[in-house]
């Protein structure tokens, strides 16, 4: 229940959020979500793969371990990717990856209109306390 009401908090204070999850990407399931409409279990099943694919698919995995031995360092758990944001159509979508379990993430969905600065200052103000709820 604390997660839920996180949550929630989370997408009343991000402007012009519409829906927030939280990710566990080793299992790929959805821990907790809150929306302002309701979407079948399906689609929300498919945003946690998603979420998921974007930070450790096959791909991202090999370009940080690029990344990492091109500037010498060991093949660790620190990961280089840390949010991403995805434009669609109608709105904007931030993924990102928690500071004390990398392997969870959060995802906002907010209107293509809101003022993205906005939205990703805000986002970053309330991951801290979304992940400490779980």
């Amino acid at each position: 229940m604390a997660l839920d009401a996180a949550i929630q908090s989370a997408v009343n204070s991000i402007p012009e959020c519409v829906a927030g999850g939280y990710v566990d990407m080793s299992t790929g399931m959805l821990l907790g979500v809150q929306t302002v409409e309701s979407h079948p279990q399906e689609v929300l099943d498919y945003v946690a793969a998603a979420t998921a694919d974007l930070f450790q698919g096959e791909n991202v995995v090999t370009i940080e371990n690029m990344f990492k031995k091109h500037r010498g360092l060991e093949v660790d758990d620190h990961h280089y990717f840390q949010e991403i944001v995805v434009f669609s159509d109608n709105l904007l979508h931030i993924f990102q990856r928690c500071n004390e379990n990398t392997n969870h993430a959060v995802v906002w969905v907010c209107n293509k209109s809101v003022n993205v600065g906005m939205a990703l200052t805000k986002s970053r103000m309330v991951i801290e306390d979304v992940e400490q709820a779980l």
